[in-house]
């Protein structure tokens, strides 16, 4: 017969297994460590480019950097092991003002010339759409920071488009090698540098060697433009000489202003002069035109026009008036 006591011992034997199964099982699904690890990557300028590549530029430029991410998150990915939680990865600095700081340094390493003026710098805009790491099993780091640049004119007109640069770095390191991970997106960083067409920057910030080469840049009177750097000849003469010259824009442009007259000098008058006409273009000049004035005392007045597209292209305004007695 079965005693109390054997019957307990039974129970027991019984039910011990089962709790055992349950659990071990419970602990086989949950997470080793239950909170997640916390990196901070350094980030830094991990290469320089050449020094003084773009020294003799006649423009400065100007950078303008913007944080247009619609995801934070430096870490994208975490294909790790299953029992690893995905870790909470930040940065230092932070992505926008290590961007700023560092791509200065950057580009006046190669030599271009920052907020030198701000009435005739570019700028350079660059909007930061993704600055990320991520763990792949197989490939281990990666890392992608990709911006969107634009340039504008001293008039803050675009002239050269939205334009998507990349770069891409990875190393086959552990998911729990932060070294490597830092080092996977700064490299990542100086990939997206170089592919920058620096040599299409430097094109803007270089005065072209004729106008037409700047078709819409307008004079501003600081002397920085094609037009201002081409030397006009005026030769004005009469018959008889000794008669007053005067001169005066006459505009059908809103660019340009009309002007009173000048006085220049008597004939036969010569000079060689570049054009400071505010607002004139070359694209605007044929809509331009200088008007001189020839007067001498008993003799009636003469007016003739030149048209300053012409002007440009000849680089030559002349004629003679013969006065008339009055």
């Amino acid at each position: 017969m079965i005693n109390l006591i054997d019957m307990k011992k039974f129970f027991y034997l019984l039910i011990l297994p089962a709790f055992l199964f349950s659990s071990c099982g419970a602990a086989l699904r949950q997470p080793v460590n239950t909170t997640p690890a916390q990196y901070t990557l350094s980030l830094n300028l991990a290469q320089l480019p050449p020094s003084n590549i773009y020294i003799n530029l006649d423009y400065g430029i100007r950078l303008n950097v913007l944080d247009k991410r619609a995801n934070e998150m430096v870490l994208n990915r975490f294909d790790a092991n299953a029992m690893t939680l995905k870790p909470v990865v930040s940065t230092y600095p932070d992505v926008k003002s290590f961007v700023s700081e560092s791509m200065k340094q950057y580009m006046q390493t190669m030599g271009f010339n920052l907020d030198a003026d701000i009435n005739t710098d570019y700028m350079l805009q660059i909007g930061i759409t993704q600055y990320q790491i991520s763990y792949l099993s197989g490939m281990g780091w990666v890392g992608t920071v990709c911006f969107e640049m634009q340039i504008y004119d001293e008039n803050r007109t675009q002239v050269y488009p939205n334009t998507a640069i990349t770069g891409r770095s990875s190393i086959m390191a552990n998911f729990s090698d932060v070294a490597n991970a830092s080092k996977a997106l700064n490299d990542a960083y100086v990939n997206a540098l170089k592919d920058i067409d620096w040599n299409r920057v430097a094109y803007f910030l270089k005065r072209a060697d004729s106008p037409a080469g700047e078709k819409n840049k307008q004079v501003t009177g600081s002397g920085d433009t094609a037009l201002e750097h081409t030397i006009i000849r005026w030769y004005i003469d009469s018959a008889p000489k000794g008669a007053d010259v005067y001169w005066r824009v006459v505009s059908s442009t809103p660019d340009v202003k009309n002007t009173n007259q000048l006085y220049l000098g008597t004939t036969p008058y010569e000079s060689t002069e570049s054009f400071d006409i505010k607002g004139l273009t070359f694209n605007n000049s044929g809509d331009v035109q200088i008007e001189i004035s020839c007067e001498k005392s008993g003799y009636s007045p003469q007016r003739k026009r030149f048209n300053v597209r012409q002007a440009i292209e000849q680089k030559e305004i002349s004629t003679k008036f013969n006065l008339i007695e009055e």
